[in-house]
């Protein structure tokens, strides 16, 4: 008897972006196994190639009735095997609580807050400023404010907001686990003066209790280091089809690279700088003093 297509489902928490990457992957999968091209699958939707290219890379959004009639060219016709790939299309489709910021937020910055939502391990190195995830809201106000000038007092408030909702995932229920290095010099840097670095700093020691959070401090001491290249951010997903994401920020764009050598060479980086840092249990103490420097 035959076998119908091997359905890759999203885990609980996944958000629309992860679900959408699934989904594509699933198809761009189908099409492969049955041997047809991007350009034909685009005909019979009548779509072009660059459309199905876009749809099994998650970049889009979904129509049911394309990936209804996609199924049934790949000849996936059987209900019990269409039925998880349809629901996953309205998943997908289903608007992340960052989509009602679009207004505040970058184009490139989007797919990252989906992708953080999903991710089941979340490592980053950060030289210049507190990660997101980590930052109080004065902080996260002073960045803002700093890096937006002339913005209206309205949009960086909501900006604010974004960075406020991104860390309930640090405290919701199976929350990923997070692995931070910082660099002292994000430490060192007075934003928002004095008061705000040590209110900062303290949340930083209070922080590092957090049972799925892992603290490391890059220290001036060591010299240099492996990471001199910048800030990035490595994902990990619980879906076995999705691979590792890492995450590079410049001033007006975003990369996204999941190529299995770039990858490995991040992780590799990373790797060094964990062990060439403070451990976890050395961290609390070298904030205290810090703070007691300001």
């Amino acid at each position: 008897m035959a076998r119908g297509p091997t359905v890759t489902t999203a885990q609980p928490g996944s958000g629309p972006t992860v679900r959408r990457i699934l989904l594509g992957s699933q198809l761009r999968r189908l099409r492969e196994e049955k041997g047809i091209s991007r350009e034909t699958a685009g005909y019979h939707i009548r779509a072009s190639e660059s459309k199905i290219s876009r749809m099994e890379l998650g970049r889009v959004s979904f129509k049911e009735r394309d990936v209804a009639d996609l199924l049934t060219f790949y000849q996936v016709t059987d209900e019990a095997d269409r039925a998880p790939l349809l629901a996953l299309v309205r998943e997908a489709n289903t608007a992340g609580w960052w989509q009602s910021f679009n207004d505040v937020l970058p184009a490139w910055f989007q797919p990252y807050v989906g992708l953080e939502e999903s991710a089941q391990l979340i490592r980053t190195y950060e030289v210049q400023f507190i990660p997101g995830l980590l930052q109080t809201e004065d902080y996260a106000r002073a960045i803002i404010t700093q890096g937006g000038s002339g913005l209206p007092v309205d949009t960086i408030e909501r900006r604010v907001s974004v960075r406020v909702n991104r860390q309930k995932l640090l405290y919701r229920h199976n929350p990923p686990r997070l692995w931070v290095v910082v660099d002292e010099a994000a430490l060192r840097r007075p934003i928002g003066g004095p008061k705000v670095m040590r209110a900062q700093i303290e949340h930083l020691v209070t922080l590092s209790e957090l049972p799925n959070l892992t603290l490391q401090i890059m220290p001036f001491a060591f010299g240099g280091h492996a990471a001199e290249g910048g800030a990035f951010t490595i994902l990990r997903f619980p879906e076995m089809d999705l691979p590792d994401v890492v995450y590079l920020e410049q001033l007006t764009s975003s990369s996204y690279l999941d190529k299995r050598e770039e990858v490995d060479r991040y992780m590799e980086v990373y790797n060094r700088l964990s062990v060439d840092s403070t451990t976890p249990g050395e961290t609390p103490d070298l904030l205290r003093r810090i703070v007691n420097e300001l």
